[in-house]
């Protein structure tokens, strides 16, 4: 089901993509050796890892690693404790797969990672402010990118991210691994190919962060390059709740810091409001108009949002609800029926937050009928795909586009980012998805970037 405002967005994207393909023809494409060929040693997809913390080892190396065709060779990470340990863990699953004498690399800094020519494609596992600036040199640099979500900490950095990626004919996929899940792709299907109708609302149920105490500086750890890890953004005194733990591997505390991200709206937020989009075929753009009110806390460390509320319209009429409220999964609602999906029993890491709730169902709907029809051969079908990061993994291999690419993925980073600038504003925002601006709103438009803390901000 296909809207004006949803082709007239595809073609604007089109038109600034092709522009700016024909402006980069000065920069060739460079297609690594290892992507040619079957599974030969030689020509397996050499990958390094930067960022090799919590979401790094619960979920990103252990899905690159079981891919015979594919390699981590090196790792890299500010905190040179945890650049060892990734290491020992790299060699460590290799040895259970009866592969020896890896040999993994350590880096210090990603820019020494992206000179390395032996290295094909990069995964991005970092805190969300150090999101956007790696993958834009990474495609500068010539590699392939996966990227935990968020696309980026400002919309105006995801715009640049996703130019670089179109402009330098990289392969990247976003982190949204719930499009390789066979409910949210069925879910998905069925919305588009008018199963339920025509979509009038669309519900979104996320977790909260917990607000936090006051914490005293502490002396910065010998093994950590903590002025690079603050990056563009101001500096502020260390202390070990701000940063990741030192001692193990649990989630850390910048998840809940301001300075470096956005909380859940785009924690989770990008994870359902993809799949909205997904379902809507509205990929390409965003809401029309926001309306959102929030908590935030007013002392102590902590300070992301907790409880709120967002509703975004969309330029067909529908209308996205957002709320902590809710239950956590996406709920599509039409003029004939309604499907609910979330992920049931499935979490990335061991330390995911979830609020409270009842167990529910992976995939439901108002009339089982719904889930068991049949979506015919020329109706509306998505690739199929079990395993996200052999999605990407797969189609560096084919040059062919993954299931979450660069503007799809800033797209859904973009509408949470936006939302949570009327969190802030807690007043309604008319937004522009084609100019990525707001209409005659100057205190709204101004947050749509940061400034940035030199000389690690992403210029231009």
């Amino acid at each position: 089901m296909k809207t004006k405002a949803a082709s007239s967005s595809r073609r604007r994207f089109l038109q600034v993509s092709l522009s700016g393909l024909a402006s980069a023809t000065a920069a060739p494409t460079i297609v690594p050796s290892s992507v040619f060929g079957a599974n030969a040693p030689s020509n397996r997809i050499q990958v390094g890892a930067i960022g090799v913390g919590r979401i790094s080892r619960d979920h990103d190396l252990p899905e690159i690693i079981r891919h015979d065709f594919a390699r981590v060779i090196a790792v890299c990470d500010l905190d040179q404790k945890r650049c060892a340990e990734g290491k020992q863990y790299v060699e460590n699953l290799y040895s259970q797969k009866g592969v020896q004498n890896t040999g993994v690399k350590m880096y210090g800094d990603y820019r020494e990672l992206l000179a390395d020519k032996g290295i094909d494609a990069v995964v991005i596992s970092t805190p969300d402010h150090w999101h956007a600036r790696p993958a834009i040199e990474a495609a500068w640099a010539g590699k392939d990118i996966y990227l935990q979500k968020p696309a980026s900490l400002t919309l105006a950095e995801g715009r640049q991210m996703s130019d670089a990626v179109h402009r330098t004919g990289r392969i990247f996929q976003l982190g949204t691994q719930q499009r390789s899940m066979e409910q949210f792709r069925r879910a998905c299907e069925l919305v588009r190919n008018g199963r339920i109708g025509r979509v009038h609302t669309v519900k979104i149920g996320l977790p909260i962060d917990p607000s936090g105490e006051t914490e005293p500086e502490m002396p910065i750890p010998p093994n950590l390059n903590y002025e690079m890890w603050l990056g563009s953004t101001p500096y502020v005194s260390y202390t070990e709740k701000r940063v990741h733990p030192q001692q193990d591997y649990s989630r850390p505390g910048w998840l809940r810091c301001e300075q470096f991200g956005a909380g859940m709206i785009t924690g989770w937020g990008v994870h359902h409001v993809d799949i909205a989009h997904w379902g809507l075929g509205f990929e390409y753009t965003g809401p029309a108009e926001i309306l959102a009110t929030a908590e935030f806390p007013t002392r102590g460390l902590w300070d992301v949002h907790g409880k709120y509320r967002i509703e975004a319209c969309y330029q067909n009429g529908a209308t996205l609800h957002i709320s902590d409220e809710l239950p956590n999964g996406v709920r599509f609602e039409g003029s004939e029926g309604w499907i609910f999906v979330t992920r049931g029993d499935y979490s990335a890491t061991g330390s995911d937050p979830l609020a409270p709730q009842k167990k529910n169902q992976a995939l439901s709907s108002s009339d089982p009928k719904i889930l068991t029809s049949e979506i015919g051969p020329e109706e509306i079908q998505f690739p199929r795909s079990k395993d996200h990061h052999g999605n990407w993994l797969e189609s560096v291999r084919s040059r062919k586009p993954p299931l979450c690419p660069a503007e799809v993925g800033h797209r859904s980073t973009s509408a949470c980012l936006v939302s949570h600038i009327g969190m802030k504003l807690k007043r309604k925002l008319q937004w522009d998805p084609l100019r990525e601006r707001f209409h005659n709103d100057d205190e709204a438009n101004s947050l749509l970037a940061r400034p940035q803390r030199w000389p690690w901000g992403i210029q231009g």
